[in-house]
C-alpha cells in the first residue's frame, strides 16, 4: 500500500471534494477525475458524470504517467483537444496538485463533451447556408469515419436536436441519407455511426434494414 504523508493525504481528499462539486455544476456534458498520482496502478480514485467509461481503481493514463514522471510539467493543462473511446470529440483539461515540496499528488481533470457544441454549431451553420450555384461542381466533402459523423450531425441540427437523441424513425431516415451520399459504403460505416449515435451496431443493422435500404 502507497504511503502517502498527512498532507499528501489531506491534499487527495480536499481535491475529491472539488471534483465532487465541479462535477454537479457541469453536469452532464462535462466528467471530473480525480486521479491519484502516487498509485498510478490504481489512479483513478473519484470519478463524476462518467463518459469515458473508465472506472474507479483504473491506472494512471499517458498524461498522469508523464506527470508522474517529470515534476517540471506545468501545472495547469487546458483545452487540449482529445476523443472519448467511442469516438466523440472531446475537450481536455488537467490540473496538476503539488506538495509542499512540489511533488505531484494528485491530477485534477476535466473532459468536457463538445458533441452538444458542434450540434449548436451546424445548427447555426445551417441558418447561414447560402442557396447558391457555381459554374463547376466541386466536393468539399471530408472523406472516412470523420464525414459520416458531421452527416449525422448535421442532420439532427435540421431536426433540432442532438445525434444521441435520435429516435428510431429519425436514425431510419439518416441511414437512408448516408446510404444516398454513399458513405454506408465505407469501411467499418456501421461501428461509426453506432459509436456516434450511442446505440449498437445491431440496433443500426436493423434501422437500416427496417428503412428499406439494404
Amino acid at each position: 500500500m502507497t504511503t502517502r504523508t498527512p498532507e499528501q493525504r489531506h491534499l487527495l481528499e480536499q481535491v475529491q471534494q472539488i471534483a465532487e462539486g465541479l462535477g454537479r455544476s457541469l453536469a452532464p456534458f462535462c466528467e471530473v477525475i480525480v486521479n491519484d498520482l502516487l498509485d498510478a496502478d490504481r489512479a483513478v480514485v473519484a470519478i463524476h458524470n462518467n463518459l469515458s467509461g473508465r472506472a474507479v481503481g483504473d491506472p494512471a493514463t499517458e498524461l498522469g504517467l508523464a506527470r508522474i514522471a517529470d515534476p517540471a510539467m506545468p501545472q495547469v493543462l487546458a483545452n487540449y483537444p482529445n476523443r472519448f473511446p467511442d469516438g466523440r470529440p472531446c475537450k481536455g483539461t488537467s490540473v496538476g496538485i503539488r506538495d509542499s515540496h512540489g511533488n505531484y499528488v494528485a491530477a485534477l481533470c476535466l473532459n468536457m463533451d463538445l458533441t452538444p457544441v458542434h450540434a449548436a454549431q451546424a445548427l447555426l451553420a445551417q441558418f447561414g447556408n447560402t442557396d447558391g450555384s457555381a459554374p463547376v461542381a466541386e466536393s468539399l466533402a471530408p472523406a472516412g469515419a470523420t464525414a459520416i459523423r458531421q452527416h449525422i450531425d448535421g442532420f439532427a441540427a435540421r431536426h433540432g436536436t442532438t445525434a444521441r437523441a435520435l429516435k428510431a424513425d429519425a436514425r431510419r431516415a439518416l441511414l437512408r441519407e448516408l446510404k444516398d451520399a454513399g458513405l454506408t459504403d465505407m469501411r467499418r460505416a456501421m461501428e461509426t455511426v453506432a459509436a456516434h449515435l450511442g446505440v449498437s451496431r445491431a440496433t443500426v443493422y436493423k434501422d437500416f434494414n427496417f428503412g428499406g435500404t439494404a
